[in-house]
């Protein structure tokens, strides 16, 4: 495959490659599978009986019921294109489309939507762009809010090409700056239950007692001295269903905006037998106190279930966040990931979450959380794997959690009972904070495979206690009652952050999206394991000069200390006595395919609390998709200023404020003083640009 520094594909490429997050990603054709796209939903029984091939399910895309798309197998891959060319003779079928593989992301299956996602140069007309549509059998359905000159665009029957080829082919125009088409993939729960049974909600608080150590809880009680919630803050739990006829979820105002997306209407109840870990996850996070049963992180905050579809397409991660963002979520938590090893997001998933963080809350931004997964592997990084089961995944492998390392996002892993790393925990550079979950061996769900164990095994016992919550009413669920004792993984430790935020928000409703970010880091417990971990040897349980573990991020949640951190911060409200400006205009060049890139200082001489900050940069490079932009404070903590998702644009001449960009609100309340640089980093081969100049306004008190 032919691959230039822009990202573009050579002709012969145009049907086996995709651009997706400013990545240039191969694709192999599953051998034995195709979807087809009925002409309406009325036809669906009809097709199943036509086509010559075994009807295996069918994946949604969205809430739109015109857009499933039917999947079918069939035995003898030599017969796949054959089957293909016979359905598409029907006279009821909209498409029919390959079904892929993402090379060197083995399991997962990827189908193809009927729209694509393409950024233009904000030169072009509407005349432009409907010429452009009618020349590849588009239909314009809306601009992308967030990324200025994106729109969506529908591909109709008109289209002679699928919508990987109109996308590869679009990037070889000068004045597109970046295509997607919308992939489907399953999301994953980022946790597998066990039945052992343990003592009721020791993460909340304990007294100590057999496998449990004096740090390994949260405080709950203290931080329920302050407050326990106030039901103005709503958190959504975002999950495969939620038994909202649950004793715990009862109480006035207790359910908020309900959802079902999967269902397409507003009750968002277990119907599959494995619908079961939505109720578990929100019982963590919001159970209510009624004298019975179990109590939530956060027991007097109102409950917003929303039922995803199952599937991370564009239009379902669109419909999920917008829907929690215009109902008023306070926080949205998400104890789920894609069924892949390696998943980046699209330029409609990232831009979604984004808007979440910066609009939601009427401009403060809704505090959005991701379990950061169980297999124990980064959630960006390449592991040299080897002896998984059925050879699955093999060799040098890149693993990428989209959801997860998104910058606006608060990551969340888990340790144990004891204090120590939970063995399954994914780890890395981009994890905010941990939380008590239990301890199990590492696993995956792939859609190839179904739930299997990462390699190698785990042999050695693995001490923790399980979590206590609640589960389906009655036989249905994880146990026969109407609790279970067995939860755990990272998605348990997702809703218990995702409580805590809401506590936070409680105490101080003032704070932005960012700020309880910065205030859960800042006040969590410096949790050490020593040790190496029994699957890989790591050793990766201590902090470096930053405060930040691989493993625990900045530390184990601590409830107490974060309400005490937000209680003050209300109290003794900021205005700005100094403002300074610094400006650095000397130009620099940035090296190509540097990870390091390079670094433009400003001296700040002032040891003063920063209250507000504004960046202004010019930056000239052909093709400003390869950059990423971080302002670096004097103590090494970085803000990402902007992304890989702009495309094609020739140059920046940008302003970024605590107003707008939610990531510098984490300097607010620090000290001024010392050097900071705005680092820039050209992450692709083939272009090179220049950081021409820098201001830093800072407004201080």
């Amino acid at each position: 495959m032919a691959n230039t520094g822009r990202g573009e594909v050579v002709a012969e490429d145009l049907g086996t490659t995709l651009q997706r997050g400013g990545e240039t990603l191969s694709l192999n054709k599953a051998v034995d599978r195709f979807t087809v796209r009925p002409q309406s939903p009325a036809v669906s029984e009809l097709l199943l009986s036509q086509v010559r091939a075994s009807f295996c399910g069918r994946v949604p895309v969205g809430s739109r019921e015109e857009a499933v798309l039917l999947e079918f197998n069939v035995e003898d891959p030599a017969r796949l294109e054959a089957a293909m060319d016979s359905t598409r003779e029907l006279e009821d079928v909209a498409f029919v489309s390959h079904v892929y593989e993402i090379h060197n992301n083995p399991g997962s299956f990827v189908y193809l939507a009927d729209d694509i996602t393409v950024m233009l140069d904000e030169s072009l007309s509407q005349g432009d762009r409907n010429a452009l549509a009618t020349e590849f059998g588009l239909e314009e359905l809306r601009p992308l809010e967030g990324l200025p000159g994106a729109f969506v665009f529908r591909v109709t029957k008109d289209a002679t090409a699928n919508p990987i080829k109109i996308t590869n082919a679009l990037l070889r125009r000068d004045e597109i700056l970046a295509a997607e088409p919308n992939l489907v993939i399953r999301s994953s729960p980022t946790y597998r239950p066990n039945d052992d049974f343990y003592p009721r909600q020791w993460y909340l608080h304990h007294d100590g007692g057999s496998w449990l150590s004096s740090n390994s809880h949260i405080e709950a009680e203290k931080a329920w001295d302050i407050t326990r919630g106030d039901r103005s803050v709503v958190v959504a739990i975002t999950d495969d269903s939620i038994d909202i006829d649950h004793p715990d979820f009862q109480g006035m105002g207790k359910i908020v905006a309900p959802r079902d997306l999967r269902g397409k209407d507003f009750l968002p109840l277990p119907e599959a037998q494995s619908d079961n870990h939505g109720t578990a996850c929100a019982g963590v996070c919001l159970a209510e106190e009624t004298g019975s049963g179990i109590v939530g992180v956060a027991p007097r905050c109102a409950l917003m279930p929303i039922r995803t579809t199952g599937y991370l397409d564009d239009e379902s991660i669109e419909e999920l966040f917008d829907w929690a963002v215009d109902r008023g979520a306070s926080v949205i938590s998400c104890s789920w990931g894609a069924s892949a090893v390696n998943f980046r997001l699209s330029m409609r998933q990232y831009a979604a979450i984004a808007r979440a963080a910066s609009k939601g809350r009427d401009g403060k931004g809704c505090v959005v959380v991701f379990a950061a997964g169980n297999a124990n592997r980064p959630i960006r990084g390449t592991i040299d794997e080897r002896d998984w089961p059925q050879n699955v995944v093999s060799g040098l492998t890149a693993w990428l959690s989209g959801f997860a390392t998104h910058p606006d996002a608060i990551a969340v892993s888990a340790c144990t009972s004891q204090g120590r790393k939970a063995a399954y925990s994914n780890w890395g550079d981009e994890i905010s904070v941990c939380a008590p979950s239990n301890n199990a061996p590492p696993g995956i769900w792939l859609q190839q495979t179904g739930y299997i164990g990462t390699a190698p095994a785990v042999t050695q016992s693995l001490p923790g206690l399980g979590v206590f919550t609640t589960d389906r009413v009655g036989s249905a669920g994880y146990a026969r009652g109407d609790y279970t004792a067995g939860f755990g993984g990272t998605s348990s430790a997702c809703p218990v952050v995702a409580g805590v935020a809401a506590l936070v928000l409680s105490v101080n409703p003032h704070l932005t999206a960012a700020q309880v970010k910065d205030i859960l880091q800042r006040s969590a417990d410096k949790i050490v394991d020593p040790e190496p971990d029994p699957q890989l040897g790591k050793r990766l349980g201590t902090y470096d000069s930053q405060g930040h573990s691989p493993w625990f991020g900045y530390g184990k949640v601590n409830a107490y200390n974060a309400v005490l951190a937000a209680k003050q911060m209300r109290e003794a409200p900021q205005t700005v006595t100094k403002r300074v400006r610094g400006t650095n205009d000397r130009a620099v060049r940035i090296p190509d395919g540097d990870l390091d890139g390079v670094f433009s200082p400003i001296r700040v001489l002032d040891d003063l609390a920063i209250i507000e900050l504004v960046v202004n940069l010019n930056i000239e490079h052909p093709y400003l998709g390869d950059l990423e932009l971080y302002l670096v404070a004097p103590n090494g903590e970085k803000a990402l200023l902007q992304g890989r998702g702009v495309g094609r644009k020739p140059g920046l001449t940008a302003t970024y404020s605590t107003t707008d960009t939610p990531s510098l609100n984490k300097f607010r309340g620090k000290s001024a003083k010392g050097i900071w640089n705005l680092q820039a980093i050209d992450v692709a081969h083939g272009d090179t640009g220049t950081l021409q100049s820098w201001q830093l306004t800072l407004g201080m008190g």
